[in-house]
């Protein structure tokens, strides 16, 4: 077992029961990214700002400054070794991840147009391929705007993350990988996905810039 995942459990003993499903967790999003994968998320309300913290622990460094590998800092000196040094200074390695739901004017306008329920499985049937992952939050496990894009993304192969709550909801039977807190109440679940959603990060990390 990771020493993150560890100290998270040491941290938080009452997450003891979610050991098994972090550790899939974490092998899922691991596997894809290795396949040149990226990840999807969404969420509602507290859960929409989880999708933007995670997009910014992947995104850039979290516990590391992930530097640029030598290869990857040469390619910036076509601009001059001056512009080219910056560049490469000034970059950090990135794990490809997308809140969903994030794009204002797509959004207001499918939930106009089209259907409010549908808003996140429109932009899991745009973006995604079999090589990404869709990782969803809801405390209940049954936000129709989530489980729909779950059912969306598993039609198209795209591996499915969800974390909810002790009961799950629907989202229970529908994820390749569920992690459900011990808890009911939204805001101690949601207390709860962040320390998760910070191990999965570190773990990751780890795994792709030590």
């Amino acid at each position: 077992m990771s020493k993150v995942l560890e100290q998270l459990l040491v941290k938080y003993p009452d997450l003891a029961p979610c050991r098994a499903s972090i550790q899939a967790a974490f092998e899922a999003m691991e596997l894809s990214f290795d396949k040149g994968g990226k990840m999807l998320l969404a969420g509602n309300g507290g859960s929409a700002a989880d999708c933007e913290h995670v997009v910014g622990e992947l995104m850039k460094g979290f516990m590391s400054p992930r530097k640029l590998p030598k290869e990857q800092r040469d390619k910036m000196m076509v601009h001059g070794e001056a512009k080219g040094t910056y560049l490469a200074d000034h970059l950090q390695g990135a794990l490809p991840a997308i809140s969903l739901v994030s794009h204002t004017a797509f959004a207001t306008a499918f939930n106009n147009d089209v259907a409010a329920d549908m808003v996140f499985a429109q932009q899991v049937y745009g973006y995604g391929k079999q090589e990404d992952t869709l990782v969803v939050f809801s405390t209940s496990g049954n936000s129709a705007n989530i489980v729909h894009a779950v059912q969306v993304a598993k039609s198209m192969g795209v591996t499915t993350i969800g974390l909810t709550g002790e009961g799950g909801g629907r989202l229970k039977d529908l994820c390749d990988v569920i992690i459900r807190v011990p808890y009911s109440s939204t805001p101690d679940i949601q207390e709860r996905h962040l320390p998760i959603y910070h191990a999965l990060c570190m773990m990751l990390e780890e795994a792709f810039f030590e």
